[in-house]
């Protein structure tokens, strides 16, 4: 049974001023649920996060929500959870890079704002359920319980960014647009249809506190500059920074390196380390990554037990990759079938049984192949 056929119910669609939230708020008025709809303020400052066509989070995002709402036909409120959003989500973006991580603020943000902030306030006025225009797909099976599962359309998939969620919160949430395998075109034609005039605003992207969308300059702004070296494999200094928290492990332009590597190939950021200030730079081959530590664990329902096999993606928009993963002593030890690139402390590894979302964690501590089995292949 999907969250489509449930009986009729209090619903408070989280309304951004983007079309995926307005078609998602709209079909579930249309099935029938008693339906208002919020905005969230998510900056003290509303002109300081992006404008126009860039993102979300502005005071022209409210308004079209606000429009939105009254096409739709149900109330409307804005709600101010910008300090809690500044503590859980900025804040915690900024620690993370000074020390030395990636972090994924998409997923706090699901985390800690729209199915902790928001759900609290909802439940706590009566609400049955939180909806937002994620594509993912809920299905509740015979016994009641909740399981998370991808879009039907892989395209569209958002399950990398609500694999933080826990039991109780999937069983407060709402995504309509999961179960339909339809584009973005027809969404947006499906907007148009409603009437609603977000049909043809463009979607936001990268990060929506960072308003030009340099990271860089962000970051740099609140931590200053902090002059270090970049060092090969060797330790051989190649190059200096003006702040570790610039780079992420993977990374192969910006780097500034004066001179080429002895082979002629380019050379990628292979570590960050805070204490000492350092990066650490060289060949594409020495990213591959065999086997990781993740930590503060979070299960889509009961946690797995003993070792088992499933697939893994580390990033919003990745492939998924097989793995065998088991949690010990609160800490969940992943090995990869085949070596992946491009994985660093801080990012989010969420596992996959087929369709089904089991969990995620926070990347710990990785482990690479050595040179001599990168060069044997």
């Amino acid at each position: 049974m999907t969250e489509n056929s449930q009986r009729p119910l209090r619903v408070l669609a989280a309304m951004s001023g983007g079309v995926d939230s307005a078609v998602a708020a709209a079909r579930a008025a249309e099935a029938g649920h008693d339906v208002t709809g919020v905005h969230l303020a998510l900056s003290a400052n509303p002109q300081s996060f992006r404008t126009g066509a860039r993102g979300c989070c502005t005071i022209e995002d409210s308004r079209d929500a606000r429009r939105a709402a009254d096409v739709i036909g149900i109330p409307f409120y804005v709600w101010d959870l910008a300090e809690r959003f500044r503590e859980d989500v900025v804040e915690d973006f900024v620690a993370e890079y000074e020390a030395g991580r990636t972090p994924n603020p998409c997923l706090r943000c699901n985390e800690k704002i729209k199915f902790a902030a928001l759900l609290d306030k909802a439940l706590a006025l009566g609400f049955d359920a939180v909806c937002t225009g994620h594509y993912a797909t809920i299905v509740t099976g015979p016994d009641g319980a909740r399981e998370l599962h991808r879009a039907s359309d892989m395209a569209k998939d958002q399950s990398y960014v609500l694999g933080v969620l826990d039991e109780r919160q999937l069983a407060h949430a709402m995504f309509p647009l999961g179960d339909t395998l339809t584009t973005k075109d027809e969404i947006r034609a499906e907007a148009e249809r409603r009437g609603l005039a977000v049909a043809k605003k463009p979607d936001s992207h990268d990060i929506c506190f960072i308003a030009d969308g340099d990271t860089q300059g962000f970051l740099a702004n609140r931590l200053g500059k902090a002059e270090g070296d970049i060092v090969d494999e060797s330790g051989t200094k190649v190059g200096s920074h003006d702040g570790a928290y610039g780079f992420t492990v993977g990374q192969r332009k910006g780097l500034r390196i004066g001179h080429p590597a002895a082979d002629g190939k380019p050379r990628y950021v292979l570590d960050i380390s805070p204490v000492d200030n350092t990066v650490t730079v060289g060949p594409a081959a020495s990213l591959d990554v065999t086997a990781l530590t993740a930590v503060k664990p979070r299960w889509c329902g009961t946690a797995p037990t003993g070792p088992g096999a499933y697939t893994a993606q580390l990033r919003a928009h990745g492939g998924e990759t097989a793995v065998t993963a088991e949690l010990r002593d609160g800490t969940l030890h992943v090995r990869f079938a085949e070596p992946v690139r491009g994985v660093a402390p801080g990012q989010a590894i969420v596992l996959y049984d087929a369709t089904r979302v089991v969990g995620s964690a926070t990347i710990a501590t990785t482990e690479r192949r050595t040179r001599a089995q990168a060069l044997a292949g």
